[in-house]
């Protein structure tokens, strides 16, 4: 009984942090939907997306899930670098070495989930490439991040296929390489996701016009890039070069696919905000949670299939196997219970926690940001 009022008020400091007035739930809630989005395209065989067919419309996780995971990736990197007004001197230096220390460790935790074998583009050595190319840009204002974004997007994606024909990727150590780039991912495109999304973060994000504008203006690029890519398929369709530049499908670097998907991840970020405007943030709870603890979240899950799939097929990499298995229920619902338990009683995520305990150890602690927004 002595401990009761400590324990009470540990409680209520994890409540804080985690529905506190300095968190945008919003982002947790897109960051939730997006983890369990990559687990759906991995471990769910979907059909292609037919507007008319509602079977299908789970395909939207293909693809898009991993790109709403990298614009998300900018808005943390915006936040915990000033939000709207950009560190600046000293400061702006301590957090480009606490980015760029987080991002060495992403990468070897990602290198450690690809060895796993687990039959999967892991997302996190691109994930680290990605914080360390966001640091020339930390001291830019929106305009600036959003007009940069923008050229990459349209430009990139024409120059992609020659990168992706490069012999260095059918050479000796190919594989290998495309794994510790996270190429699947490839950076020279999907920075245009993360200034993106750091163009979001140094919006004031809590603010309804900003959150409208949001959902509007991803909504419309999401129309123009998928309504090009139906306009221009049967133009392109016998020219290889071009089949490759002008297209929306998953995973292809397209320039149809870098605004679609792009301007989807932007809409449903400005979505979710809105909608924690609204008594839809206490049903969210759960996905909240998830996206709370999203290294952990995602590392947990690949962690857990690797296991079964030893366990039951002998073979970590059999992904029809895995499929067979019906996995995804149970580690879906495994991995949002287990991630709300956490995320109301401890706080911070395990992953989360030893990470940023590594990065106050060799830097120090960041005092410009609270880490409740984060």
């Amino acid at each position: 009984m002595a401990s009761a009022p400590g324990l009470t008020t540990r409680i209520g400091r994890t409540w804080t942090r985690f529905d506190g007035p300095g968190r945008l739930i919003g982002v947790d809630l897109a960051r939730g939907l997006a983890v369990l989005g990559m687990l759906a395209a991995h471990l769910l065989d979907t059909e292609d997306f037919v507007a008319r067919d509602p079977s299908s419309w789970l395909d939207v996780v293909n693809g898009r899930s991993s790109i709403l995971f990298a614009v998300l990736a900018g808005v943390s990197i915006a936040l915990v670098t000033g939000g709207p007004r950009p560190l600046e001197g000293p400061r702006r230096a301590r957090a480009a070495a606490r980015l760029a220390l987080r991002g060495a460790l992403l990468w070897v935790i990602g290198m450690l989930l690809v060895f796993t074998g687990v039959p999967v583009y892991v997302i996190l050595p691109a994930y680290a490439l990605l914080f360390a190319l966001s640091l020339p840009f930390l001291g830019m204002r929106p305009r600036g991040l959003f007009l940069t974004a923008g050229a990459v997007a349209l430009v990139m994606p024409w120059i992609q296929p020659v990168l992706d024909a490069a012999p260095l990727w059918s050479g000796r150590f190919g594989e290998e390489i495309s794994a510790a780039l996270g190429w699947n991912y490839p950076f020279p495109v999907w920075i245009a996701f993360l200034l993106a999304g750091m163009g979001l973060g140094r919006l004031d994000l809590r603010l309804l016009p900003e959150q409208t504008l949001m959902l509007l203006s991803g909504g419309a690029l999401m129309l123009a890039g998928y309504g090009l890519a139906l306009v221009t398929e049967p133009a392109v369709a016998d020219d290889r070069y071009l089949s490759t530049v002008l297209t929306a499908e998953d995973h292809s670097a397209g320039l149809w696919e870098v605004i679609g998907s792009g301007g989807f991840a932007i809409a449903t970020i400005g979505l979710c905000l809105l909608l924690c405007r609204t008594p839809v943030r206490w049903l969210a709870i759960p996905l909240r949670a998830v996206g709370s603890i999203p290294l952990t979240a995602y590392v947990l899950q690949l962690v857990v299939w690797a296991f079964v799939a030893l366990a039951v097929l002998g073979d970590t990499s059999d992904l029809w196997g895995i499929r067979a298995l019906g996995l995804f229920g149970p580690l879906t619902l495994g991995l949002v219970v287990g991630c709300t338990a956490w995320a109301l009683t401890v706080g911070r995520g395990p992953l989360e926690a030893l990470i940023d305990a590594v990065v106050r150890f060799v830097v120090g602690r960041d005092a410009a940001t609270p880490a409740a927004v984060r």
